[in-house]
């Protein structure tokens, strides 16, 4: 049995400013001096999905259909 989930809002765009340096990162490219690059990029990423989903949390509950 397959079952897809359902994101609400899952295939709105959002923009994410990132420096190039911090693009490669997150592709696998890895800067051994400097592991602060990668970090600084996900938590930009995290930022961005932690602020997407309250937007959603404040329109009021997500219902269980809509996830499963």
């Amino acid at each position: 049995m397959s079952q897809q989930t359902r994101i609400p809002h899952g295939d709105e765009k959002v923009t994410v400013e990132l420096t190039v340096k911090e693009l490669m990162a997150l592709s696998g490219i890895r800067f051994h001096n400097n592991h602060h690059i990668e970090v600084s990029a996900r938590k930009k990423l995290n930022e961005v999905i932690e602020n997407t989903y309250r937007d959603v949390q404040a329109e009021g509950p997500i219902d269980y259909q809509l996830l499963v």
